[in-house]
């Protein structure tokens, strides 16, 4: 069972090992950095079937207990001469539980600021972030993936509060499956929140909800992993009273952290073809100053 960590350890894995000024004080893009011209090569050459699979959630239109603020979809249909045209109008408050989005590096904080140490009272304004926005991933997020199988690993369909996932557990899930985290990859942990969510109340609807360890901090920065995807979050409630303790990689790392995936139609291709490893793309909106964007995050095998 994980321990519970002091608030003095959560901040020496935020604050201690920051990648703050690491690609210089004006970068904007944090550990996509990371992700080079070389590192692309390498995972476009895991592409071997050619299957791909979405890692999306459908877009969040009806109301539910975990979707309070349900996205908006409307349809037009005009007469065009003897034919017509369609089209459609879209709205979304995509942070929460609901959508599959990419956070920017502006998106949350603690109390020594954002990514690079900005203000936010600075930074942010009605009208967008002025530092780390999404549009600085405007070239997209392409990189190696590497899926870690929490359920696959313990035999149960999900992860429980008692027992969240840890730094520790995600080393021992490489090493079961036979495949190493490296500088640059994209990790994507799977803990089983369709399975829940067919048992339970949805997923995160709770003030206590299952979900990652704060240790996998410690597992994050040690490879060097560009992007966190996932489907359950933090762990709630959190380790040493800090506002955020996993998604404090954001502004600590930089870290592109992809959150409310649907991944088990992943951990079952890759059961079907026993690999983990495969190409990962992500391509945000480009929206200027944005906090973030919805996105359909893929996966090619």
């Amino acid at each position: 069972m994980a321990r519970d960590w002091t608030r003095a350890e959560v901040e020496q894995q935020l604050h201690g090992r920051s990648n703050w000024g690491r690609w210089g004080a004006d970068d904007q893009i944090g550990t996509v950095n990371l992700i080079t011209a070389a590192k692309r090569a390498e995972a476009a050459a895991l592409v071997r079937t050619g299957r791909t699979v979405s890692l999306s959630r459908p877009f969040p239109t009806r109301p539910q207990v975990d979707n309070p603020r349900p996205a908006s979809h409307y349809t037009t249909k005009t007469p065009r001469g003897t034919g017509g045209i369609s089209g459609d109008y879209y709205g979304i408050e995509y942070h929460g539980v609901a959508a599959t989005h990419v956070d920017a590096l502006c998106h949350v904080w603690d109390e020594r600021g954002l990514w690079q140490g900005r203000d936010p009272d600075v930074e942010l304004t009605s009208r967008g972030s002025r530092w780390g926005s999404v549009d600085h991933w405007r070239e997209g997020i392409v990189t190696r993936g590497v899926l870690l199988d929490v359920p696959a690993f313990r035999g149960e369909p999900y992860v429980t509060l008692d027992r969240p996932v840890t730094g520790e557990e995600l080393e021992q899930i490489a090493k079961a499956q036979d495949v190493t985290v490296g500088p640059g990859d994209a990790v994507v942990v799977h803990c089983g929140r369709d399975a829940w969510d067919r048992e339970h109340p949805p997923w995160g609807t709770e003030d206590s909800r299952p979900g990652l360890h704060v240790s996998c901090l410690e597992f994050l920065r040690d490879h060097d992993c560009a992007v966190l995807a996932w489907d359950m979050l933090d762990r709630a409630p959190n380790d040493g009273g800090v506002p955020w303790t996993v998604h404090g990689a954001i502004f600590a790392y930089g870290l592109a952290v992809v959150d409310n995936c649907a991944l088990e139609p992943l951990a079952a291709a890759c059961a079907e073809q026993g690999r983990h490893e495969f190409l990962f793309l992500v391509a945000p909106l480009v929206v200027e100053g944005g906090t973030g964007s919805p996105v359909n995050p893929l996966a090619l095998l």
